[in-house]
């Protein structure tokens, strides 16, 4: 058995001992589309550096953009892309990374997957309600689809499958992101995937 070199960092006169090679995992966050996970990958990212880690944000538009072009919004579309994105973020924290992973991923098959690949993985439902994500509708996509310009989008015409039984869940409907991202890191904390 290979043991981990232990590598001390310093930081703001603070002494953190990480174990290489085992202080990466996977940060899912999973919600309607309007309810923050973007935000809340932003805000999470920005956090976590700032504390001296290495981070990657997958974020959903941007790695379809990149990774999955050839791919729709079928369900079985959305289980490739979703399947691709988990296999990435088992590279990256595999090597150390902590990578956050902000897409819909709105089937719990989908979510179990990559659950059972990564090992190290964390699921955060950003619960909102679909009435709030449709007034905040940051892209104009809700009201797109209810014109039917939009097809398969989840929270309209597909389901959105909450959670069973994530580590952690937050309210985007009530509460501030700064609210929401302290509850997760405090969370990290106790899952024992963050030691500071």
């Amino acid at each position: 058995m290979i043991v981990p070199t232990p590598i001390i960092l310093f930081q703001t006169g603070v002494f953190l001992l990480v174990r290489s090679g085992d202080s990466g995992f996977v940060i899912w966050l999973t919600g309607l589309p309007g309810s923050g996970k973007t935000t809340m990958a932003t805000l999470l990212e920005n956090e976590l550096r700032n504390r001296g880690f290495k981070v990657e944000t997958l974020d959903g538009d941007e790695v379809r953009r990149n990774l999955s072009p050839d791919l729709g919004f079928s369900k079985l579309d959305r289980e490739l892309h979703a399947k691709r994105v988990s296999y990435v973020s088992l590279l990256l924290s595999r090597n150390g990374v902590i990578t956050i992973v902000a897409l819909i991923s709105p089937f719990q098959s989908i979510r179990d997957y990559a659950r059972n690949l990564i090992g190290r993985f964390v699921e955060v439902w950003v619960n909102c309600s679909v009435e709030i994500c449709r007034k905040r509708d940051p892209k104009g996509l809700y009201k797109q689809a209810q014109e039917g310009k939009v097809s398969h989008f989840t929270g309209i015409q597909d389901p959105y499958e909450p959670p069973i039984s994530p580590e952690i869940i937050i309210d985007t409907e009530h509460e501030s992101p700064d609210t929401c991202g302290k509850k997760i890191i405090a969370s990290l904390r106790d899952l024992k995937y963050l030691d500071q």
